[in-house]
C-alpha cells in the first residue's frame, strides 16, 4: 500500500482521492478547510499549501504529490506561482514524485490538433502563468532535483465540473430553459471527463515513463457545444435546447460587472475556433482510455439535479 499526497478538493482532487482509495491506497488530501471525501483510506488535512515547511512535513514518506489545488480563476497571477513554488520545493526536499493537473492555456492559439511535442507559446496572462509552472518543474526534473511530469486536461464535463460550458449552459439545457454561450457553437472541440482526467494523473503517477513528460488526457467527445448541449438534453429527457451563441464583444461586456467572467474574455480564441486534443501517447504508455460520453452525460445529469 502506497501513501499519497493530493492537493485540492475540487471535482479533480476528489476523484482522484477516491480513486487511490478505492485501489487500496493512502491519501492525505490537503486543503484550506479539510475538505473533501468520506472515505477510510482518506485523511482529510487543514492546511495551507503555499506553507512549504507545513507541506513538506505532511509530504514526507509519500510516494506522490499530486496538485489538484488552484487560486481563484481571476487570482492567477498573483498566488499561483507562490503556490506551485511551494510543492515544486516540497517535492524536492520529500523525493515524493510531482504530477501536477494542467491544461492547454500554455500552448497558446493551435492550427491542428494539440499535441504534447508542441512548444509552449502562450499569448495571454493565464497562459504565461501555466507555461512558467510547468517550466520551473521541468528545470528542476532534468537538474535531477526532482521527478515532475504535467496532465493536461481540455474543458472538464462530469459531477462538479467547472468549465464554462458546464457552469454556464448545462443547467439551463437540463432544466429545458434558452441558455448563451460565449463560443462558436458548430467549432469541433475536445472535451475531458473529470474522471478521466484523474485516471491520468494516477497512471502517470504509477508510470516510470510518465517523468519529465507532459501527457493529454483522453477526450470523452469532439464534438461542437451545439451537439453537445443536444445531447445532454436528451441524456436530461428535456426539449431540444435552445443555446445561443454569445460573440466575443458580449463576453467582454458581460465581463465589466464580473471579475471572474472577465477573465474568460482573453481565452476567448479556446471556444471560437476549432480545439481538438491528441491523446494518443497517453492511451498507449499510460494505457488510459476515454469514458463514452453517453456515460458521462447521464453522471452530469444526476449531478445538476442533485
Amino acid at each position: 500500500m502506497s501513501f499519497h499526497v493530493v492537493t485540492g478538493a475540487g471535482p479533480i482532487g476528489t476523484a482522484t482521492a477516491l480513486r487511490l482509495a478505492e485501489a487500496g491506497e493512502r491519501v492525505r488530501l490537503v486543503t484550506r478547510r479539510g475538505t473533501g471525501p468520506e472515505h477510510p483510506g482518506i485523511e482529510r488535512v487543514a492546511a495551507d499549501a503555499t506553507d512549504a515547511d507545513g507541506l513538506t512535513a505532511l509530504t514526507a514518506g509519500a510516494a506522490t504529490l499530486v496538485n489538484c489545488a488552484a487560486p481563484a480563476y481571476h487570482r492567477w497571477p498573483q498566488e499561483f506561482p507562490p503556490l506551485a513554488a511551494a510543492l515544486l520545493t516540497t517535492a524536492e526536499r520529500t523525493g515524493a514524485g510531482y504530477v501536477m493537473l494542467g491544461n492547454l492555456y500554455g500552448y497558446g492559439p493551435v492550427d491542428g490538433r494539440y499535441h504534447e511535442r508542441l512548444p509552449l507559446a502562450p499569448t495571454t496572462r493565464k497562459g504565461r502563468v501555466r507555461a512558467a509552472l510547468w517550466s520551473d518543474a521541468l528545470a528542476a526534473h532534468r537538474a535531477g532535483r526532482v521527478r515532475a511530469t504535467e496532465v493536461r486536461a481540455s474543458d472538464f464535463l462530469g459531477a462538479g465540473a467547472g468549465s464554462p460550458f458546464q457552469l454556464a449552459a448545462a443547467p439551463a439545457v437540463v432544466a429545458g430553459a434558452p441558455a448563451g454561450y460565449a463560443a462558436d457553437l458548430d467549432a469541433p472541440h475536445s472535451w475531458s471527463y473529470t474522471g478521466d482526467v484523474a485516471a491520468t494523473l494516477i497512471a502517470a503517477a504509477r508510470s516510470d515513463a510518465s517523468w519529465g513528460e507532459a501527457w493529454h488526457v483522453p477526450s470523452t467527445g469532439e464534438v461542437p457545444a451545439r451537439t453537445l448541449a443536444a445531447e445532454l438534453a436528451r441524456a436530461a429527457g428535456a426539449p431540444a435546447p435552445e443555446l445561443t451563441a454569445l460573440s466575443p464583444e458580449e463576453l467582454a461586456r458581460a465581463g465589466e460587472a464580473d471579475e471572474v467572467l472577465a477573465e474568460v474574455v482573453e481565452m476567448g480564441y479556446l471556444y471560437y475556433r476549432p480545439l481538438l486534443l491528441d491523446s494518443t501517447r497517453t492511451e498507449e504508455v499510460l494505457g488510459v482510455s476515454a469514458t463514452p460520453l453517453d456515460a458521462v452525460l447521464a453522471e452530469t445529469v444526476r449531478s445538476l439535479r442533485g
